[in-house]
């Protein structure tokens, strides 16, 4: 495809309520969206980090200036998805920046052909199941609030995030509350090798599994904690590329993935992470980043291999805004459908995306 414009949206989307991790309290979704317009179709995706490089090292401002000065003069004037990858290797890191500007020319590939994402990677269903997200809680009866809620609009799994004084006692509320229902706890690297007894109680709770509970790059702590707890571990932001995935299942460090498309560099590493996995013998499941329905539309696509035998983040619309950038998605008997349109299946609403639109930078022009 021969690209004629690209063009950086920065959008900021208020939530309908804070969502608070180990690493920080969000509000907003403050990102920006990623428009590439061909001689073929035009393509959209969102950047997936924050305005501050507090869950991974990449946030806004420098994923703009990777993409304008190095990124998109490697994929311009001519490219297809499959080169994006080879041709911007060269620039170190930035995964996610990366993994935006190869989503947006895949979106506008497959709608030249007509083709959706699902189909392209190799989908075997046509809906997932639904897991929810649920932040640190100011006391226990909000969590149990939250909890309740969410069981009843239908979620198949309750994921809690934790950290060192919000764990135990939370996840023995929520487990004595609600009983024998699909839950596990996601720790974001807040813990140390060092704090293994501590988690080893978690072990009585029957938990799906304990996610990224050590630093992103400590594969051999997380090896060592899972000879001294019974809990599955799950790595997250340890694994950003098949290789990664590779390491660690062979290092005994994980025995679940959870694969984020936007940490791995695109849909497109996804899809092979997702192939180690299964190779191997290890279920995957969809991770999720606050996606607007312009994220949340290709990840469900990615859910929807065979591999992702767990449920994902991939929640309804309404857990996070009150008004989507495209048409919301909804929540059916605990699961979500997966999109049938070309591309990544969903399109942008031109009247809320400029709503919600705080600046726009041209990164390429064809002349």
């Amino acid at each position: 495809m021969r690209i004629e414009r690209i063009e950086l949206l920065h959008v900021a989307i208020p939530l309908v309520s804070p969502f608070r991790t180990s690493f920080g309290t969000m509000t907003t979704k403050d990102t920006f969206l990623l428009r590439v317009v061909t001689d073929a179709a035009e393509g959209w995706s969102e950047f997936a980090a924050d305005p501050a490089p507090l869950y991974c090292s990449e946030f806004v401002g420098a994923a703009e200036l990777v993409l304008e000065h190095h990124l998109v003069p490697r994929v311009t004037p001519e490219i297809t998805a499959a080169e994006v990858a080879p041709r911007t290797e060269a620039v170190k890191g930035h995964k996610l920046a990366k993994a935006v500007l190869e989503t947006a020319i895949l979106d506008a590939e497959l709608r030249s052909f007509g083709m959706p994402l699902g189909t392209f990677l190799g989908a075997t269903a046509a809906k997932v199941p639904a897991g929810v997200s649920v932040g640190i809680k100011n006391s226990i009866p909000e969590l149990i609030s939250d909890v309740e809620g969410y069981l009843a609009d239908g979620y198949a799994r309750i994921k809690l995030k934790i950290e060192p004084g919000w764990d135990v006692e939370p996840v023995r509320a929520v487990r004595e509350r609600f009983g024998d229902i699909l839950l596990q706890v996601d720790a974001n690297t807040a813990y140390t090798l060092a704090d293994a007894e501590h988690l080893r109680r978690l072990d009585e709770f029957g938990l799906l599994l304990m996610e990224q509970p050590l630093d992103e790059d400590d594969i051999r702590g997380h090896s060592l904690l899972a000879q001294q707890i019974s809990t599955p571990i799950c790595l997250d932001e340890s694994i950003t590329s098949a290789r990664d995935a590779a390491t660690a299942i062979a290092l005994d460090a994980c025995r679940v993935i959870n694969v984020k498309p936007a940490r791995v560099g695109g849909y497109l590493e996804a899809r092979r992470i997702h192939d180690v996995a299964v190779a191997h013998g290890i279920p995957v499941w969809c991770g999720g980043m606050l996606e607007t329905g312009i994220g949340r539309g290709p990840n469900l696509a990615l859910a929807a291999l065979p591999g992702f035998v767990l449920p994902g983040d991939v929640s309804a619309s309404r857990r996070y805004f009150a008004e989507d950038l495209t048409e919301p998605f909804e929540l059916r008997d605990g699961h979500m459908h997966v999109p049938t349109g070309p591309g990544i299946g969903v399109e942008p609403i031109p009247e809320t995306v400029k709503r919600f639109t705080t600046a726009t930078k041209v990164l390429y022009a064809k002349d």
